[in-house]
């Protein structure tokens, strides 16, 4: 896909007038707690392509966040819009676990292929917090073990057996007395002398005599919990704590698979694992999959997925738009895209110049903890939540969407497109540059 060079291009206020008339319209009708409307965010999105994307009012920004990661092939991909305008005009529904359409079976064979060793096995879903649901159903299966080992920060969805792993006690605790278990959460170690010890009480949970897990659910790199690397050998302890204890090693790879981070898998970076990365036993993707299509997919090694048994007419678990046929051909395009394209090469090297250029702008700025991350995976450690958000509004006053990420909302994170021009991405430092010197002046 060729790149993009526009940059921002702002001649209504941000949010501008369209945007507030359509705010007011969806607080009418949709529940308070799903978006956040204030005086100076959101805005409300009409189109994009690329990295680009418009507003309601004309104006345009450059997505530095690809949309929580989706559009990392950028948006509206031209193979992902033909196929699935080609998909619509032949098969535009399928019959879930029944009947199943051809793109669902091309889809499962491309992700066999692109897979690491043998995660050829796969169920299709719609979200990441289903795949997550998948992983966890397949581990009680397998090892007849209901708990849990999840890590501090960690994300793995919203839905009930997903919170199980979600850390967070402000996405937990509405729902605690739900949410299935039981789970240990051990430190997310990011230096040797926590590995050591949280490697030692994950073998503690591994072993309980009341109530053993049978999986451990981890982010190979985390996102949502403030874009931070585990400690070198975290991953391979942990794969042998599993293999010793006969529990499953699960990978949430949601948001890092799918090129995000310069490998096609975080779990294939030799310095994150093993020499020759680590394999796990089940690998849930998501986000970047679809190129925009809501498709998601819990991939196991053949042992471990035929705990399920064989369908005997009605599945254990399945859902009305399982394979989805538009969906499932959106994403076969889009992991061709990223293969052929050189797009996972690409996130690598502009990721390295992007974070090169961060820690030069910004290393010794003293509101900046750290910088850090992998691949188009960057996050700026404010550690304040109040501040991150500041910089966030003022990138976006100029032209560019962020989030914030952390527990404490105090880092920047910067997932852009991989379709994201130098120009672009120079001009995406330089806002959020002014940004943080103008924000953190202001609290001075």
């Amino acid at each position: 896909m060729k790149r993009d060079d526009p940059l921002p291009n702002l001649h209504a206020p941000v949010p501008g007038p369209a945007s507030r008339a359509w705010l007011q319209r969806l607080r009418a009708v949709e529940s308070p707690n799903v978006t956040a409307i204030g005086d100076d965010f959101p805005v409300v999105w009409q189109r994009a392509r690329g990295a680009l994307v418009w507003d309601v009012d004309g104006n345009r920004y450059l997505d530095a966040g690809s949309a929580f990661g989706v559009a990392f092939i950028g948006h509206g991909h031209p193979a992902v819009r033909e196929a699935a305008h080609a998909q619509v005009d032949t098969l535009l529904h399928g019959m879930g676990d029944v009947h199943p359409p051809t793109a669902r079976i091309a889809l499962l064979e491309l992700l066999d292929v692109l897979t690491p060793g043998d995660l050829g096995h796969g169920v299709l879903c719609t979200g990441g917090s289903e795949a997550v649901e998948v992983a966890l159903k397949t581990a009680m299966l397998a090892t007849g073990k209901p708990g849990i080992v999840a890590f501090s920060d960690g994300y793995h969805g919203l839905t009930l057996g997903a919170l199980g792993g979600t850390a967070r006690p402000d996405f937990r605790g509405p729902f605690a007395r739900w949410v299935p278990g039981p789970t240990t959460f051990c430190a997310y170690a990011t230096d040797a002398a926590t590995r050591d010890r949280v490697l030692a009480e994950v073998e503690a949970a591994l072993t309980d005599p009341q109530a053993p897990a049978g999986v451990v659910l981890i982010e190979p790199l985390q996102g949502r919990g403030g874009t931070r690397l585990p400690a070198p050998g975290l991953l391979a302890g942990l794969r042998a704590l599993c293999d010793a204890h006969g529990a499953l090693l699960c990978f949430d790879e949601i948001f890092t698979g799918c090129g995000r981070t310069g490998a096609f898998f975080a779990c294939e970076h030799p310095d994150l694992g093993a020499p020759d990365g680590v394999l796990p036993d089940l690998l849930c993707i998501g986000k970047a999959l679809g190129g925009g299509f809501p498709v998601s997919a819990c991939l196991g090694r053949p042992q471990v997925m035929a705990a399920w048994g064989p369908s005997a007419g009605e599945a254990l678990h399945t859902s009305t738009f399982l394979g989805h046929p538009v969906a499932a051909a959106a994403a076969v395009a889009a992991l061709t895209a990223i293969r052929d394209e050189g797009l996972v090469a690409r996130a690598r090297d502009d990721g390295a110049a992007l974070l090169a250029t961060l820690r030069d702008a910004l290393g010794d700025h003293p509101a900046v903890r750290e910088i850090r991350g992998r691949g188009l995976m960057l996050g700026v450690d404010l550690g304040d939540g109040g501040l991150a958000w500041r910089v966030v509004l003022g990138c976006l006053r100029r032209g560019v969407l962020l989030l914030p990420c952390g527990t404490g909302g105090h880092v920047v994170q910067l997932t852009p497109p991989a379709v994201m021009s130098a120009a672009q991405r120079t001009y995406v430092v330089d806002v959020l540059v002014d940004a943080v010197h103008e924000q953190a002046q202001t609290a001075a």
